[in-house]
């Protein structure tokens, strides 16, 4: 692999800031790799729409931004209904299908459900979704290694969450089998 761009969207408040700075971390701090990581978050904030990508890149200098989608995350509706066109044939979707209602009808790409939404809510807590959505990524793509993206998690959310988000992680890893 040398080149693989990520579009990881939904709405503030899900995480997905956070979940694009963690497959960041994991492929730069954990695999010696480059990460880029770009974001964005509608005006609405809390709510509204939120964006996160990475391009992951075995060349320091490869460009830093998202030209030609390989993997798209979405954790709601509007973020697969604005990104879906974005996919190009061949590559690969993967959906919270708790959030999203009316998934797209292509047969040019390759489609994965994972109820992260969920299963974070039979965790305990739904703020942990992005983690588990993490977990999916990495299982079904193998984008970065499942230990590189526990040390990853693992650096980036408080002490007391610790054990929440590793639970998290593992379900996800599951999910993606």
């Amino acid at each position: 692999m040398s080149r693989i761009e990520v579009r990881l969207a939904g709405f503030g408040g899900q995480g997905i800031q956070l979940a694009g700075i963690i497959l960041g971390r994991a492929a730069a701090l954990y695999e010696g790799r480059y990460a880029f990581q770009t974001q964005s978050i509608g005006p609405e904030a809390r709510g509204g729409k939120s964006r996160a990508e990475v391009v992951i890149s075995d060349n320091p200098r490869d460009y830093p931004k998202v030209r030609k989608l390989d993997i798209l995350v979405t954790m709601s509706q509007e973020a697969l209904d604005s990104y879906i066109n974005d996919l190009p044939p061949g590559k690969i979707l993967i959906y919270d299908k708790d959030m999203i209602k009316n998934p797209p009808k292509r047969d040019d790409i390759k489609i994965y459900e994972v109820p992260a939404t969920s299963t974070a809510y039979n965790l305990g807590n739904k703020i942990v979704a992005n983690v588990v959505m993490l977990g999916a990524l990495t299982k079904i793509t193998k984008i970065v290694s499942e230990d590189s993206i526990k040390k990853a998690v693992l650096d980036m959310v408080k002490d007391k969450y610790k054990e929440l988000n590793l639970k998290a992680l593992e379900e996800g890893f599951k999910l993606g089998e």
